[in-house]
């Protein structure tokens, strides 16, 4: 028997989004369906609809959660840019299903305003990476976007090259370890230059 307990406890949205990461973790974001999801709940077909409106609606949950499990990995991390990094890179392996959602936002109400919330905290939390850059390397006024947005790119592009199987066979077999050799290179400051005489 298919056990409902998790309905009758109030926890079906959080089961259902826990369905929700397995589904897109065996086939992608664009096979889910809400009656699969009720059926690995154990719930009926009309109870995701009951919670979440729609298949949207779900993903726009999902994104949410990504973006908040994000902003607390990459808090974590503290002030490092290296660190924020390798920790933007860890995320995207451990919460597959989060990311390949998250930065989909035709599947989802990315205008909602929960999802802009979420992901400004995410924002903020890279952002602080950049700001602690070292002073040699601190952009001007007005260029710290910009920074930010470089680092963005860098790091999301090693995730999903990662994820897609794209990179070179050579790169080292762990996602934490490859993402910081390239990510140090880039982040780095050289060393100071010597005076001339």
């Amino acid at each position: 028997m298919t056990d409902t307990r998790a309905y009758h406890h109030g926890d079906l949205p959080r089961a259902l989004l826990a369905a929700a990461v397995t589904a897109i973790g065996e086939s992608g974001p664009a096979a889910l369906s809400l009656r699969d999801l009720a059926r690995r709940a154990g719930v009926s077909h009309a109870a995701p609809t009951h919670h979440f409106g729609d298949k949207a609606g779900l993903l726009t949950a999902l994104a949410v959660e990504g973006f908040d499990l994000l902003a607390a990995a990459l808090t974590a991390a503290g002030d490092d840019l290296l660190d924020v990094g390798v920790a933007y890179v860890d995320f995207a392996v451990r919460h597959r299903a989060h990311f390949e959602v998250m930065f989909r936002p035709d599947l989802y109400r990315a205008d909602a305003p929960e999802v802009r919330a979420a992901r400004e905290r995410a924002g903020a939390a890279l952002h602080l990476g950049v700001a602690a850059l070292p002073v040699d390397r601190a952009a001007p006024a007005g260029e710290a976007r910009t920074d930010a947005l470089a680092a963005w790119s860098i790091v999301h592009g090693f995730a999903t090259l990662w994820l897609s199987g794209a990179l070179p066979p050579d790169v080292e077999a762990d996602p934490r370890a490859a993402a910081r050799t390239v990510i140090r290179r880039l982040f780095t400051p050289p060393p100071p230059r010597p005076t001339p005489p």
